[in-house]
């Protein structure tokens, strides 16, 4: 019994350190990023975003950090009222993910 807790609080433990590895960015962060040509600007993302989700509805956008990756997180509603979440390398612009959020 106390090496299947063990376990289990090492599988917690490991869950909470790679939950912390992603930070979120401060606007001066992202307009540092974005002057340095580092990041695509908002202009452009909210452009893919729109090709992608037409008349959607924006909900929530960050910048954040993860391993030296900059990503864009988008959460956005569609016209049907579902609500998705995208997220786009914040350097090239790919697609990395669009899903519907639960």
């Amino acid at each position: 019994m106390q090496t299947i807790t063990r376990i289990a609080l090492y599988v917690f433990l490991a869950a909470l350190t790679l939950g912390v590895s992603a930070r979120d960015l401060s606007q001066d962060e992202a307009l540092r990023l974005r002057e340095q040509g580092r990041i695509i600007p908002l202009e452009k993302l909210l452009e893919l975003v729109a090709q992608r989700h037409p008349h959607a509805s924006l909900l929530e956008l960050e910048l954040e950090e993860d391993d030296d990756i900059y990503i864009y997180e988008v959460e956005l509603a569609t016209r049907d009222g579902v609500v998705r979440e995208l997220e786009f390398d914040a350097h090239t612009g790919k697609l990395l993910k669009d899903e519907e959020d639960d």
